[in-house]
């Protein structure tokens, strides 16, 4: 169900790569009830590239059906078009690879892996990660916490985030990725599936993982979907369940599968409290092929609690996961130096050390795990 808003543009009030946050004042008018409609001042995105660039005083549609229901779109509403100042046509290029197919705002793209791309021979060729590691997670909370515990080891490794569509479509979305990059944190971005806007785009998530060592020349692979993970609160019904399938990509092409664990010590669901079910379901379940579970040595009863589980989920698989334990120690330093802020469901690093901790944990045992030149 969509709920639409034309409103006017006061003032820019933020703005990094890709996209503008916006104050619109909202035009009086009536819901689908014949109610009269919310009135005030919102919060609303444009992701420029798509819709143009909104000035103060110009007319904007808004897409609020999220902000209205108070979903998890961080309050904000979307900028669908500016119709009074429409945004010049993009010049014609070579790419020919359609994403967010068949909506509005479908684009064409020039995919990395598409026989006009300059590295299409490369890919064309690839078949083998070689023993590159790939770092998976669930959240894409967890990507500024991998890339710590990779710095914390060797700051100089090419970090490559490979994102995937379980999430929001326009990597612009991010302003983690945003930060990342200008931090050089990441050497690059690329967006599969139907996600766009990364500095390559990728058919499948195969391609992207083989363009992120052929391409970017990756140290270590970070996957993870956008942000906006979506649950259900059932068995299945999550957007994580892709993690699972991101390790049996990365197995089938000869990477060092590494899986990342979803861990809170301050969610206070009882399904997320240790290791997540998230976790136990995508990489106990979903995927099907070996994998390491990088274990946090954390103290007291969430370090007993994430250790009992850890083993566990190892038994119920056969020995096909392994579990890993990684001290932790600097790991604190390394996640308070981060260009972004950390925070994942609205908790921070001193009200979720756990979380961040068990995903910088990853990224350090990734960079013990490369394999020697």
């Amino acid at each position: 169900m969509m709920q639409w808003r034309a409103g006017t543009v006061e003032r820019e009030l933020q703005r990094w790569s890709g996209a503008a946050v916006y104050a619109v004042r909202l035009e009086a008018g009536e819901d689908a009830d014949g109610a009269a409609a919310p009135e005030g001042t919102v919060k609303a995105l444009a992701y420029t590239a798509v819709v143009g660039d909104p000035h103060p005083g110009d007319r904007v549609l808004l897409n609020a059906s999220a902000l209205l229901r108070g979903l998890g779109t961080g309050g904000l509403a979307f900028v669908v078009a500016l119709p009074d100042r429409l945004p010049p046509d993009a010049r014609p290029g070579a790419g020919h690879i359609v994403k967010a197919r068949y909506t509005p705002h479908q684009q064409m793209f020039l995919a990395v892996d598409e026989q006009d791309s300059p590295h299409h021979d490369v890919l064309a060729e690839a078949d083998d990660l070689a023993g590159v590691p790939v770092v998976v997670a669930d959240l894409h909370s967890a990507l500024p916490a991998v890339v710590a515990g990779v710095r914390a080891e060797d700051p100089a490794a090419r970090v490559v985030y490979v994102m995937t569509d379980g999430g929001a479509l326009p990597a612009a979305f991010s302003r983690t990725i945003s930060s990342l990059r200008g931090a050089h944190w990441i050497a690059g971005t690329i967006t599969v599936g139907q996600a766009f806007g990364g500095d390559h785009e990728a058919v499948t998530l195969h391609t992207g993982l083989l363009a992120a060592v052929h391409v970017l020349h990756a140290d270590v692979v970070v996957v993870a979907q956008g942000p906006g993970n979506v649950g259900t609160g059932t068995t299945w019904g999550f957007t994580g369940v892709a993690a699972g399938e991101a390790l049996n990509a990365a197995h089938v092409l000869g990477g060092r599968t590494i899986a990342s664990l979803r861990v809170s010590e301050g969610d206070a669901r009882p399904r997320h409290r240790g290791i997540s079910h998230h976790s136990r379901t995508a990489y106990g379940r979903v995927a099907l092929v070996p994998a390491t579970l990088p274990v946090p040595d954390l103290d007291g009863e969430i370090g007993d609690l994430v250790r009992r589980q850890a083993r566990e989920l190892c038994d119920d698989t056969g020995g096909r996961l392994t579990a890993v334990d990684v001290p932790t120690a600097g790991l604190d330093e390394a996640l308070r130096s981060s260009p972004v802020r950390l925070s994942t469901m609205g908790r921070g690093l001193d009200e979720d050390r756990a979380a961040f901790v068990a995903a910088a944990a990853a990224g350090r045992y990734a960079v013990a795990s490369r394999p020697s030149s």
